[in-house]
């Protein structure tokens, strides 16, 4: 199965801080998947989208992209990040031709005017509000047609029907040329709905890697009486009275004459695994790196 991401001891520091950014991260993102980046303010989540994009560099380990390098690949992938860079001087029209004219052979002039849809397009972009640059940023991104689609928080500055529209032509876009898209958002709901592969950062480590369906059956909310919960992997436990919550990775069947189980949502799955960072990580096979010796960035 091809790659679109994949890392091996992935480590970023920046400058003399003790803790790193990112720290000996492995993981892989089958292409075509459309993957939900998720973790706290100060994960390295942001972090990991600019080393997958080429804009900086690995303190040590590897990552590689599309089956190469990050800076070899930039040209078939998009990336929009949190600040939406633009040039505050330039028109929409400026804007969009200027894409045009930075991916000859690539620009799709259609894709791009779909995103950009109401924008005047002799409007500045630095007249523009919040929402109105996301839109601009994401027709720059769509209209390279990109394989490899890095978002970065890309709806936070949209009202809620903004929202829904942008996200439904991303994922119709996506779904018709089988671009791969990672995605980081705070807002959960909105990745269930539309991701079907997981990453989960945390104080710089992957946690959780793959399938949101693999993951989500790996684990059980088991509820029952105090009792020995081996063999199975805790991730979070709760006990009122005589009573014990669960949430386990389960290793082996459950006995279900002892307990009442549960499926657990994505977000009741997430927060738990916030709240226990001692929890042990977990990658699914098709997460899992295949190999050492990728190519350096």
């Amino acid at each position: 199965m091809t790659s679109a991401l994949e890392a091996h001891g992935l480590t970023k520091r920046f400058g003399r801080r003790r803790d790193p950014a990112l720290r000996d991260c492995a993981f892989r993102l089958p292409a075509g998947r459309i993957c939900a980046l998720v973790g706290p303010n100060g994960a390295g989540k942001s972090t990991l989208l600019a080393l997958a994009a080429g804009l900086t560099r690995p303190t040590t380990g590897t990552v590689r992209v599309l089956g190469t390098d990050p800076g070899s690949a930039r040209h078939r992938l998009a990336y929009v990040a949190q600040d939406k860079p633009l040039y505050p001087h330039l028109t929409v029209a400026e804007t969009l031709r200027m894409g045009a004219g930075l991916n000859p052979g690539r620009w799709d002039a259609e894709a791009a005017d779909r995103v950009a849809g109401p924008l005047d397009r002799d409007a500045r972009v630095r007249t523009l509000s919040g929402g109105r640059r996301t839109r601009l940023a994401l027709a720059l991104a769509l209209g390279k047609r990109p394989e490899l689609l890095l978002l970065d928080e890309p709806m936070a500055d949209l009202d809620p029907l903004a929202r829904h529209q942008l996200m439904g032509l991303l994922m119709a876009d996506a779904a018709e040329r089988g671009t791969t898209v990672v995605m980081s958002s705070h807002i959960l709901g909105e990745l269930e709905d539309v991701c079907d592969h997981l990453l989960l950062v945390d104080a710089g480590r992957v946690r959780l890697g793959g399938g949101i369906d693999d993951i989500l059956a790996a684990h059980t909310l088991l509820t029952g009486p105090v009792a020995d919960l081996a063999p199975h992997t805790v991730v979070e436990c709760r006990v009122t009275g005589r009573q014990l919550t669960a949430l386990v990775r389960h290793d082996g069947p459950v006995d279900r004459t002892s307990w009442h189980t549960t499926a657990p949502s994505l977000e009741d799955l997430l927060l738990a695994h916030l709240r226990a960072p001692e929890a042990p990580p977990l990658l699914t096979p098709d997460a899992t790196p295949v190999a050492d010796g990728a190519v350096a960035a």
